[in-house]
């Protein structure tokens, strides 16, 4: 039975009905000597503590899109077929040109509350050593016959952590709040790219990162689902053309990319997130100091030899990202570009009804940044 599925959550509330009627019907009903009563008794409350914590937990759940499905809840999947040393910019000397076409087959999926036109596929990264599945919406001019010599530009949308690749269009609401904005002509039409980002058994946090003989899960983000899109899609190999947008865990790693990468993403969008690695204690990329330095978007900045040609923007309150945005800023050098906003501590905190608000005003930005 699927975690994020009606049937399971239809028998939880069942589950918690059953829990109720229980100690209604047999509390003084129970026979037997006082010490089996009792523990009839606990176990029935038991239960029913047990049967309404588990409901709650399928809500949040699904609400939130925390955990795609039992592997994720229990740590138990593992993504990853191989993990070899790519070298600094996670190719292995690799070129996109040189190696074949990666044609998928997509299906539709049926899950209503990712709303209508989104499309999956399960990719194998052919250079970073990962499967997984990438959900792809497409806006509604890309099959207008109008637009049939367009190239379209691209956004990869990246949850937290733990966080499903179908948050962004299951709750955050990405395509249905911009599909009438883009057909109004309010903002570019963009195809949406949701990448599985939860790769690692044991609730591991890849950090977004390659780590040698663990994960590559940069190269898997930057390099395969970026080549996947391409060869499949209408779509520009033009850095110009490309965003990556994340929240709170992803959030951290759409600034990482972006700036690790300028040949491949011109825009970066984080909501809510974080420099230093630390701030999610589960990534590997906060394990040691020299991990956390290496993956720490300001120091990357810094440390670039020179500004990188994208542009940055952060948003969240003064401890849940604004400050993390600032720092960068002030760091920023031209061409590197950095607007940050700050969202009032009342706001509603670090979670998902913000950055659903944010969507608009995201992609507008973005529409300003991004050119096919």
């Amino acid at each position: 039975m699927s975690l994020m599925g009606t049937p399971f959550f239809v028998t939880t509330i069942v589950l918690v009905v059953v829990a109720l009627l229980l100690p209604l019907l047999l509390w003084s009903r129970i026979p037997g000597p006082r010490i089996i009563r009792y523990v009839a008794r606990l176990v029935m409350l038991l239960f029913a503590q047990a049967a309404a914590i588990t409901m709650v937990f399928v809500v949040v759940n699904n609400a939130n899109a925390l955990y795609d499905d039992w592997d994720d809840l229990l740590g138990t999947g593992n993504h990853v077929t191989s993990a070899a040393n790519l070298g600094a910019d996670g190719t292995g000397g690799k070129k996109m040109k040189d190696l074949p076409k990666v044609i998928q087959k997509f299906k539709d999926v049926s899950d209503s509350r990712m709303g209508d036109g989104v499309r999956q596929t399960q990719l194998k990264g052919a250079v970073s050593g990962v499967n997984g599945e990438v959900y792809v919406w497409t806006p509604p001019q890309y099959d207008d016959p109008r637009y049939k010599n367009k190239k379209f530009p691209v956004v990869e949308v990246l949850p937290g952590f733990p966080g499903s690749a179908k948050a962004w269009f299951g709750t955050l609401k990405v395509n249905e709040q911009l599909k009438p904005m883009m057909e109004r002509g309010e903002i570019q039409p963009f195809i949406i790219v949701a990448p599985r980002t939860t790769l690692l058994g044991g609730k591991v946090d890849t950090g977004c990162a390659n780590t040698p003989g663990t994960i590559n899960a940069d190269t898997w983000l930057s390099f395969d689902v970026r080549k996947m899109v391409l060869d499949n899609f209408r779509v520009s190999d033009k850095p110009e053309a490309w965003g990556v947008a994340g929240y709170s865990a992803g959030a951290h790693c759409a600034a990482k990319l972006t700036i690790a990468h300028p040949d491949r993403f011109h825009a970066g969008v984080s909501l809510s997130g974080y420099n230093d690695p630390a701030g999610v204690g589960a990534s590997l990329t906060a394990k040691t100091l020299e991990l956390r330095r290496a993956n720490n978007p300001l120091k990357m900045l810094k440390r670039a030899k020179t500004p990188p040609p994208v542009a940055l923007f952060f948003s969240g309150s003064e401890r849940d990202g604004y400050r993390a945005g600032a720092d960068i800023q002030k760091a920023a050098k031209l061409p590197t570009t950095v607007q940050v906003k700050e969202i009032p501590a009342d706001a509603g905190g670090h979670n998902t009804a913000v950055w659903k608000e944010q969507v608009p005003e995201v992609f507008r930005w973005l529409t300003r940044q991004l050119t096919a």
